[in-house]
């Protein structure tokens, strides 16, 4: 992912952030001081161009790849790179960080930052559900994978009964999604224990990382409570940081959003709004992805889903079909209905690679996010007190 901004044809770039930013310069002003004030104005504007670029490119996926893993993993990489900018524009204005309304305004998103530490945590813990799951498709590539060798009745049970425990454990994940559960289970705290239970009952008894009365859709809530857009006088005041400031916090909004738009996790909600003043460039594509998510929650077939991941969604529609034909097999198998299964087994791993592929790149970008969080905050608190 680039973090660089290399341009764009549209003349909305070229002009982006000027007249929001020009109300705070006064004309009479030493020639240092001015110098100043205009490397800082195109440091805001230059970090909403590129949030506004990245964000654009994040929004010309196509519909069959929306909320995929790959893309997922895209909209971290957008963050990351986001969150660095950021704070390299408040260690550049260190001076600014102590003095109000700035330091509540910093004091403020750092706060809300701190939110997402939770939802980190129970994004992973999806990510591990989702293991499960891809172990239970294992089971069924494994025993109707092999061409060589005609399909029995073994090897039929054997795929039946996964792709029932499949089904049972995506059942219970519904429900846990409205019902919350008691966990406890960290970034700090993973063990190789974790991983070795093979049964779905048994996963389920496991800690989690968040809290019997925790919720996803509150947490989110909660992250986008009071996010303004900053005033004339605030812009005046803060020498355009406020700018920044507002930009970040939308961006980490969203990111905690898709995320749990995507991922199983406990009392998930879709319940938030984003209205961005049109002189925000930068929220023309946010909004426009915030509604293609909504959009897509809205489809009958994905309204109970636990995830709006596509893959979620594949494994749903693949397992129920193999499982429906399955269940018409006769033995013998004829050789019509064993090109059958063979195709729908070709299906199956292919949802079946995604996950193998990506789950693993994924939750160390959700890690990485997780300690950057804390990371940041640490060093843009350190910065204000270093100010005074």
């Amino acid at each position: 992912m680039r973090t660089d901004y290399h341009g764009s044809s549209s003349p909305n770039f070229t002009s982006f952030g000027r007249s929001i930013l020009s109300m705070k310069r006064d004309p009479v002003v030493h020639s240092i001081d001015h110098e100043n004030t205009n490397n800082q104005d195109n440091e805001i504007e230059a970090f909403q161009r590129q949030v506004t670029q990245r964000f654009h490119d994040l929004s010309l996926v196509d519909s069959n790849e929306l909320l995929s893993v790959t893309w997922v993993s895209k909209l971290l990489d957008v963050f990351l790179c986001c969150q660095e900018e950021f704070k390299v524009i408040l260690f550049n204005n260190k001076s600014v960080l102590a003095k109000q309304p700035m330091e509540k305004l910093v004091s403020d998103y750092f706060e809300k930052s701190v939110k997402g530490l939770d939802v980190c945590n129970a994004i992973r813990d999806g990510i591990e559900q989702i293991r499960q799951w891809q172990k239970q498709l294992e089971i069924v590539l494994c025993a109707l994978g092999n061409e060589r060798s005609v399909l029995g009745e073994g090897q039929i049970r054997r795929a039946k009964k996964a792709l029932i425990d499949l089904a049972i454990g995506m059942l219970d994940e519904k429900e846990s999604s409205s019902n919350v559960a008691h966990r406890n289970r960290s970034f700090g705290r993973y063990t190789k224990d974790s991983q070795g239970h093979k049964s779905l009952k048994h996963f389920r008894s496991l800690s989690f990382s968040v809290s019997r009365s925790w919720s996803a859709c509150k947490q989110l809530q909660a992250i986008g409570n009071n996010i303004v857009a900053p005033k004339s006088s605030e812009i005046i005041a803060t020498n355009g940081l406020a700018v920044a400031v507002y930009t970040m916090s939308n961006v980490f909004l969203f990111v905690m959003w898709a995320l749990v738009a995507a991922i199983p996790c406990q009392d998930r909600g879709l319940q938030v709004h984003f209205n961005v003043p049109k002189n925000f460039i930068w929220g023309a594509p946010i909004v426009s992805l915030h509604e293609r998510i909504l959009d897509e929650a809205k489809k009958r077939e994905r309204r109970n889903t636990c995830g709006l991941l596509k893959e979620i969604y594949g494994i749903e529609k693949s397992a129920r079909y193999m499982n429906e034909l399955i269940d018409s097999v006769q033995f013998p198998v004829g050789e019509e209905k064993e090109e059958e299964v063979r195709r729908r087994v070709e299906e199956l791993g292919i949802v079946y690679g995604a996950l193998k592929n990506g789950l693993d790149p994924l939750e160390k970008q959700v890690r990485e996010v997780f300690h950057r969080i804390v990371k940041s905050r640490t060093e843009g608190l350190d910065s204000a007190r270093g100010s005074q």
